[in-house]
């Protein structure tokens, strides 16, 4: 049987969206060199957790990172987070709004996999970011100041791509 013509429109989608927030660069990663490029919070439908999907990006030393991320909107959804995930690509990541900035604090309970746990400012400006967070840990990890939003991705990848407390991640808000 072919694809569900719902799910190959979103993943048609989610390619354009990419193909907007992401210009190659020379050495073959996903990062463009213009920052202006990315265009975030197009909807990209619903993953397989039920989670809204849309486009996010990070900007960092006048590239542009682009993540299709899974919203944690309700208490639920953020208490699981990404809770028994075995995997989660470099363009991917779990994105939790709150309606106001407030202390957040986060741990690594029943998560299988590191991740890098990105505390963003209302302004859209990173505050902090807690590097390779040891899976299972019940250790408390805290932004050191009021966020509004945390941005789930692969432990290191943070690292690797140069991204760092004050860049800038835009998404709709």
């Amino acid at each position: 049987m072919g694809a569900d013509p719902l799910k190959r429109a979103a993943a048609a989608l989610a390619a354009m969206l990419l193909a907007a927030c992401t210009l190659p660069a020379a050495d073959g990663d996903r990062t463009g060199s213009a920052a202006a490029s990315c265009q975030p919070g197009e909807k990209l439908g619903t993953s397989e957790a039920g989670l809204e999907q849309i486009g996010l990006c990070v900007e960092s030393d006048g590239k542009s990172h682009a993540f299709t991320v899974e919203v944690a909107k309700t208490p639920p959804e953020q208490a699981r987070g990404m809770m028994f995930r075995t995997e989660l690509a470099d363009d991917a990541g779990m994105f939790f709004p709150y309606d106001k900035p407030e202390m957040l604090s986060f741990w690594m309970k029943n998560t299988f996999i590191p991740l890098d746990i990105i505390f963003i400012r209302q302004d859209g400006s990173i505050e902090s970011i807690a590097a390779n967070a040891i899976p299972h840990s019940l250790e408390s990890i805290p932004s050191g100041e009021p966020a509004i939003a945390v941005l789930e991705i692969r432990g290191g990848l943070a690292g690797e791509l140069g991204i760092e407390p004050g860049d800038r991640v835009k998404w709709a808000q």
